[in-house]
């Protein structure tokens, strides 16, 4: 990918390819809940972490170690470094310690609130507007995540220990993508992407080998497959689109996406997990996608500005 000089300099919503990467990077990122499940299935969470943490990052920044690519100030490689621990290592750490004892379709609930706190903390500490549209779309996200939640809770079995880990996560993630849009690291994301992996399995090794065993890992088909994905469509693209988007779309905007992932994350759970989905569940959809027009939705002096 190539270098990008300002985080500021980058067009808003004006790529023509910004649908297609929207939706590749919600489907990926909603299915990497139930690839999650599987794995630590199979898998201690913070081993199958360290290890994926650890492939990605070779596997980002090998090719331009032979190209002679790897050019990056000490400070943006530092700050990528700061944002691989909260969005990697303690995100996904905190999340997949919780998915022992949570569905993937609640897991994906409760993390789908990541808008809410990115909104308020964008308008906080980064001057980004909190208009009133704005403000009526996170509303109506938040009323549809909390109809599935509340119909979730109501019927499923999961455990008290495990949600306190994902709203761990949750703040974790929230931390990450204010500190991306705060400290506004230069360069190439591709390069920051294999940073940030390569730091968070840093962290993670000795973490996970001191409260975790190999021998508890159970190698069979479903935990390659996932553990595949994980890398390759999770660390890799998920990721490498997530920060584009956070550049081209501002931290609230992109935030907003996360809305759509309880839908699909229960869909994805419900084909590959066999998790119960009920028609209540579905109902939430409405207000989740509505919610993402007034979030998302460019105000239309803005439009015509550009036109």
């Amino acid at each position: 990918m190539s270098s990008v000089s300002s985080p500021v300099a980058v067009p808003r919503m004006t790529s023509s390819l910004l649908p297609l990467e929207i939706a590749l990077f919600c489907l990926l990122w909603s299915f990497a809940f139930a690839a999650g499940k599987i794995g630590v299935t199979y898998c201690p969470p913070l081993l199958l972490l360290a290890a994926r943490f650890s492939l990605a990052g070779v596997l980002i920044l090998v090719v331009p170690a032979i190209r002679g690519e790897l050019r990056m100030s000490w400070r943006d490689a530092a700050v990528f470094a700061i944002i691989g621990i909260a969005n990697n290592a303690l995100y996904l750490g905190l999340g997949y310690t919780g998915l022992q004892t949570v569905s993937a379709g609640l897991g994906g609930l409760i993390v789908s609130a990541n808008p809410v706190f990115t909104a308020v903390f964008a308008a906080l500490l980064l001057g980004e507007p909190l208009t009133l549209r704005k403000v009526a779309g996170l509303a109506l996200g938040t009323i549809g995540v909390a109809m599935i939640v509340w119909h979730r809770m109501s019927v499923g079995t999961d455990q008290l220990e495990g949600i306190l880990y994902t709203l761990a996560a949750l703040a974790s993630i929230v931390t990450g993508t204010i500190l991306f849009k705060q400290l506004a690291p230069q360069g190439s994301l591709w390069v920051g992407n294999g940073i940030q992996n390569l730091s968070a399995g840093v962290v993670l090794w000795p973490v996970a080998l001191s409260i975790s065993s190999v021998h508890d890992v159970v190698p069979n088909a479903q935990l390659a497959g996932a553990f595949a994905f994980l890398v390759l469509g999770g660390s890799i693209l998920a990721y490498v689109l997530w920060f584009h988007l956070l550049k081209v779309c501002g931290a609230t905007a992109a935030s907003a996406y996360h809305f759509v992932m309880p839908p699909l994350a229960m869909i994805f759970a419900f084909l590959v997990l066999g998790e119960h989905v009920a028609l209540q569940d579905l109902f939430g959809v409405v207000p989740v996608v509505l919610g993402i027009y007034l979030v998302t939705r460019a105000p239309a002096r803005t439009m015509g500005a550009q036109s």
